[in-house]
């Protein structure tokens, strides 16, 4: 289901945000001051996890929530108007697993977001879940980056307040052969342990602003917990994890 850009919201408007990650699925419904009006609902996320098994998963926590508007989700892979084209997460039989290809081709190219709009029968909006925190964070002043830590790394960029379209910026070359989105990912942690961990992280924020020069650099996600109090510079500050679901109020407006 799609909408024109002129669409006028009810004063009232509700807005079901949804959250999905590679561990888990969480869902509440905000008003349009972005407050929620619901509890959160939260299920782990199922594995094997195709596209259909996701979108039955979705409704299904929700559907005791109340009534609703419009849909945000938060994606953990690279989406483009609304349509899937890569998710590392759910594209594994088991979480942290390596690549199901069968999976992986389940997932290219599916219309998440028409899927969605047609099982809750309102507008949805999909997007990479990095650029919906990121929307909850931004101040709308300058060059503004955002970096999620959680099973994989997250990335979205502001100019001015605007959301500039998604790249997969994690999937760039970090050192030793890894990339950011191995090196910092979740497995990666666990296998170096928190301290070289860390470490890493450190390193990437100062390598992000050597290529984008950015103004602010906001880090959030389930693994910023472990970084509370470390130094890493004066244009970082560490954001909540609930910026994932509060970002699908106002990624309506600040999208490109």
């Amino acid at each position: 289901m799609t909408i024109d850009a002129g669409t006028a919201w009810p004063l009232d408007v509700n807005t079901l945000a949804i959250d999905v990650g590679g561990t888990g699925l969480k869902g509440a419904i905000l008003d349009a001051q972005g407050q929620m009006v619901t509890e959160r609902v939260r299920m782990d996320t199922p594995y094997p996890c195709t596209p259909t098994t996701l979108v039955d998963s979705l409704v299904s926590i929700t559907s005791g929530l109340g009534v609703f508007h419009r849909v945000s989700v938060g994606f953990p892979g690279l989406v483009r108007d609304g349509r899937v084209i890569e998710v590392p997460s759910l594209s594994r039989s088991i979480y942290g697993g390596e690549t199901d290809h069968d999976l992986a081709e389940l997932w290219e190219g599916f219309d998440l977001a028409t899927a969605l709009a047609t099982a809750f029968t309102v507008p949805v909006k999909v997007a990479n879940d990095a650029d919906v925190q990121g929307c909850a964070v931004a101040q709308g002043t300058g060059f503004e980056f955002v970096m999620t830590l959680g099973t994989g790394v997250g990335t979205a960029l502001f100019n001015n307040g605007r959301l500039l379209p998604h790249i997969e910026l994690s999937h760039a070359a970090f050192k030793k052969g890894l990339t950011f989105d191995i090196a910092l990912g979740n497995a990666a942690r666990k296998e170096v342990g928190n301290a070289k961990w860390v470490k890493r992280v450190v390193s990437a924020v100062r390598a992000f602003d050597d290529f984008l020069f950015f103004d602010r650099i906001y880090i959030g996600g389930g693994n910023a917990k472990h970084l509370v109090g470390v130094p890493l510079g004066p244009k970082a500050e560490i954001v909540s994890n609930s910026a994932g679901i509060l970002g699908g109020i106002r990624i309506w407006d600040l999208e490109a």
